[in-house]
């Protein structure tokens, strides 16, 4: 992963330890001292966003632990992992630029694209100038490579 992703899901580890998992543990003392466990809603919902928060760190921290963290400025050449690419397609003449990130720090509506995705897949080793076809849900598209930043 880049070291922005990275960074970003130290954050949210960080968030969930320090903020989230204190609130929660302080919700369901608060919905203990109500009475009743059996019929108490907010108990219930507490401990169900606790089960939520504890998964979702342990998942974090196994994320964390197994990533391999590459700075993309420190790359150059034909498109890789981490090569921000703007690219045309050759049927709509509609540019789209893309970052090519981990599978864990993707997010297309901000132009990070999965390394496992079938675009990224069939840009990987091409050049500035090549022209590359993409197999996609919804048919065959043709993109040219207009530019690759490592940044």
């Amino acid at each position: 992963m880049t070291p922005a992703g990275n960074a970003a899901l130290e954050a949210e580890l960080k968030n969930l330890k320090s903020v989230e998992r204190p609130a929660i543990i302080e919700a369901i003392a608060s919905a203990r001292e109500l009475g009743d466990l059996k019929e108490n809603a907010e108990y219930h919902s507490a401990r169900e966003k606790q089960g939520f928060i504890e998964g979702r760190i342990k998942e974090l921290e196994g994320i964390l632990s197994l990533a391999d963290v590459i700075d993309p400025s420190k790359l150059a050449g034909a498109i890789k992992f981490g090569a921000k690419v703007t690219l045309v397609d050759e049927d709509t003449d509609e540019e789209k630029t893309w970052q090519i990130v981990g599978e864990y720090e993707a997010n297309i509506e901000a132009g990070l694209l999965n390394i496992k995705s079938p675009i990224a897949r069939a840009l990987i080793g091409k050049e500035e100038g090549d022209s590359v076809e993409v197999r996609t849900p919804g048919g065959v598209r043709s993109y040219e490579v207009l530019s690759i930043q490592y940044a």
